[in-house]
């Protein structure tokens, strides 16, 4: 799958990638395409010239299937539920709703039923994503690289597989955006336009002479909450993930002894990320829903 340290890093940070080629470009591997073609691509320079609309194929398929795992646990246990005998994992589900329902109460103000499901939606879900860090950086991508040569007859060097969606900043913008979304929406219904309006315009300087000054600051405070949340949330992960792979290029001897502290340490690491994401969630909100 690569021959030197170099390749092995780059073939594991890069995403599995299917997105247009136009018509007259040359291939990794020398060919010419003779039309326009959606493809997967067989190199980082590839993924690239497919521009904005490509789709990390890995990313999308492990994020929904940590999805479906959620919802499918939760529904297991919603349709079990006993008073009497509760088992472990009904103990788990039901400490982890009680959590992020004490949580959303102390510090979210206003009034939603749309926040403590959200809440626990990010909570669990972005820990679930991030607890694939906790499988080591070669098995899956191995499996993937055996499939695509031996099932659908690609060359292993072409087959890219990163199974943690939040190193990939495509999803966590994805998820901060889908929050920036909720945060202006509900600036507008629960302010007015007039009194979210004048909120941007008036502070944090009461005064008309800074209306300008304000409305720059409160727009970049504004801005930068989607950004802050993706990246926070990207960074610790690619970062850890970097790691692991680095770890993995020593000597067997070597990755015993520093593989296994650093993936208890990510036992802190995972669940500190997916609370600081649902954390910063229910401030934001929060604060869209203060009428002054």
């Amino acid at each position: 799958m690569a021959s030197t340290s170099v390749e092995y890093i780059q073939h594991h940070l890069q995403n599995l990638t299917f997105g247009k080629l136009p018509a007259g470009y040359e291939r990794y591997d020398g060919s010419v395409l003779q039309e326009a073609t959606w493809t997967v691509a067989k190199s980082g320079s590839e993924a690239a010239d497919m521009g904005f609309m490509a789709f990390h194929l890995d990313t999308l398929g492990w994020s929904i299937l940590m999805g479906i795992i959620f919802l499918g646990l939760f529904r297991f246990v919603a349709t079990r539920v006993t008073v009497d005998t509760p088992n472990g994992l009904q103990n788990l589900v039901e400490m982890t709703v009680e959590f992020v329902q004490n949580m959303v109460k102390d510090t979210f103000h206003g009034r939603n039923p749309l926040i403590a499901p959200l809440a626990l939606t990010i909570f669990v879900w972005v820990l679930l994503m991030n607890s694939l860090k906790w499988i080591p950086v070669d098995y899956i991508p191995q499996l993937a690289v055996l499939f695509g040569q031996y099932v659908l007859g690609m060359d292993p060097h072409d087959v890219y597989f990163k199974i943690v969606p939040t190193t990939d900043p495509n999803a966590t913008f994805g998820m901060s955006i889908g929050v920036f979304a909720l945060i202006i929406f509900y600036s507008f219904k629960v302010k007015g336009t007039g009194g979210f309006m004048k909120e941007l315009s008036f502070t944090p300087f009461n005064h008309w002479a800074l209306i300008p000054v304000n409305l720059f600051l409160e727009i970049l405070g504004l801005l930068t909450k989607p950004l802050s949340l993706a990246l926070r949330l990207f960074g610790n992960m690619y970062a850890g993930e970097v790691v692991f792979i680095l770890i993995a290029l020593l000597p067997f001897y070597l990755q015993w002894v520093l593989n296994v502290p650093w993936a208890i340490f990510h036992i802190l690491v995972i669940p500190l990320q997916a609370f600081i994401f649902m954390v910063l969630t229910i401030v934001y909100l929060s604060a869209a829903h203060e009428d002054h």
